[in-house]
């Protein structure tokens, strides 16, 4: 399991001539449970400690200091750079990839790793790598699920021609999805799975359980220096950014649902782009059917590649996606520890199979309606939301935390210290406990200590 990095190259693989072609790039990702791995995405966002005047500023991607500066900084430790059309828009390096978003948001893509342990190793590496090249730049790193005080129109653009593309096409398909990319932060966790029906329960779960996750990370309640009604504001951001390519995925629950199903729904997905001569072309709304048959108008009489096809599957975005391995995609952007609890969480239910079955066993029951309601729910009232058949999500939250510990202590993955992977979910345990989300205790701080002031988040939860 990989993640791919973005280099705006074109590797001109092989064509496509058969749609078993297509389905064929998800089983390739089957693996044996020993060859599992678990891959880490985190971002956050970039500010100006230097000028705090006006309002810890966004830096650009070409003023000094900026982001193109901070990814060359990287060099230091070892990271190589990727180019797009003569610009460094990446750094890659044995820790996976450093990417960026389309406002400059700093991601690590981190490499498939074995155990939980390495994967927080990777992550204390990359924040204490970015530390050091921010502190020689005056550069700051904020840890939330959204900009909490900046409008689109404070925000700089990178130079990457697939953000141009989707940056002019968001307006046309949604209210938010400009916001969805410019101005939230998360957490993502990449996983394996051993066959065709191990790969569709882990899906079905990691749907039905997402809600939970966004709850457990709820992290972005303001919006341009005011509190905003929700606790996960990212989350909302979602409800309308695409309808063709976002939501919840009635379909996967469906007797039968597979690899196939799967590609029938990608193939439905409108294009954004494809990729030729290191230069993304225009395909905003075009049909990638059409593509399959050699009748793409912007490429007329030209078939795909398997390349084409492993860009076009990135530009859905479902709350879990799947790939030749399987995303979970609904957590906020947050702390250090919370980028070691959340594949700690989904690594617990889904790679042990005794807990996958428990799990499964909690949420096979509701109905589509009922996952719906809970999903469109939670963004405002997290742990709160109603449960299907009666309660609040929060009355099982400590129970998928059970289940979750016990896949993580039959893993029995230790460090030289003897300690296995159950305390990594330490940070989710606190919420249950408490009963707040971090987006609460922040909203305490808001209307306490802060005094109303937002940009106190800088000092408390930058990294």
């Amino acid at each position: 399991m990989t993640t791919k990095t973005d280099t705006g190259t074109d590797t001109r693989s092989p064509a496509i001539e058969s749609r078993t072609q297509l389905i064929e790039t998800f089983a390739r990702g089957e693996k044996p449970p020993e060859r599992w791995r678990i891959g880490t995405e985190h971002e956050k966002f970039v500010y100006r400690t230097a000028d705090p005047d006006v309002s810890w500023r966004a830096p650009s991607y070409d003023e000094p200091g900026g982001i193109r500066d901070l990814l060359l900084a990287l060099t230091e430790f070892g990271w190589s750079p990727v180019e797009e059309d003569g610009r460094v828009i990446a750094m890659s390096g044995p820790d996976g990839s450093v990417t960026l978003e389309p406002a400059g948001q700093f991601e690590l893509s981190g490499a498939p790793l074995e155990t939980l342990h390495q994967t927080c190793a990777e992550t204390g590496r990359h924040l204490a790598q970015v530390k050091a090249a921010g502190d020689k730049l005056g550069l700051g790193f904020l840890g939330l699920g959204m900009w909490p005080d900046k409008a689109r129109s404070q925000l700089p653009r990178m130079p990457k021609g697939r953000y141009k593309i989707m940056l002019d096409h968001m307006p046309r398909v949604g209210s938010m999805g400009l916001d969805m990319m410019l101005r939230t932060c998360t957490i993502q966790v990449n996983l394996d799975y051993v066959s065709e029906a191990d790969m569709a329960k882990k899906f079905r779960v990691g749907l039905a359980l997402q809600p939970l996750a966004t709850a457990l990370f709820a992290n972005s309640p303001f919006t341009e220096g005011k509190p905003n009604g929700m606790l996960s504001y990212r989350s909302h951001i979602w409800s309308d950014t695409d309808p063709h390519r976002t939501g919840m995925l009635p379909f996967v629950f469906e007797d039968g649902f597979g690899y196939e199903r799967y590609c029938d729904y990608a193939l439905d997905v409108p294009m954004y782009f494809v990729c030729r001569d290191g230069r993304y072309l225009d395909a905003a709304g075009l049909s990638f059917r059409d593509f399959l048959r050699g009748e793409l108008s912007i490429l007329p009489g030209e078939l795909p590649t398997i390349e084409d096809w492993t860009n076009h599957l990135s530009t859905a975005f479902p709350e879990v996606r799947l790939k030749s391995f399987l995303e979970m995609r609904g957590a906020d952007g947050g702390p250090w520890n919370r980028i070691c609890a959340l594949p700690a969480l989904w690594v617990g239910l889904l790679y042990d199979q005794g807990a996958l079955d428990a799990a499964w066993d909690l949420v096979k029951d509701w109905s589509l309606d009922e996952r719906q309601t809970l999903r469109d729910a939670v963004p405002a009232r997290a742990l709160d939301a109603p449960l299907p058949g009666g309660g609040k999500l929060r009355d099982i939250a400590g129970e998928v935390l059970d289940i979750a510990h016990a896949g993580l202590k039959a893993r029995a993955r230790a460090n030289a210290a003897g300690e296995d992977e159950t305390g990594f979910l330490d940070p989710l345990r606190e919420v249950v406990r408490s009963g707040k989300t971090h987006a609460e205790r922040m909203l305490d701080r808001y209307h306490g200590a802060w005094n109303g002031d937002v940009s106190r988040v800088y000092e408390e939860e930058s990294f």
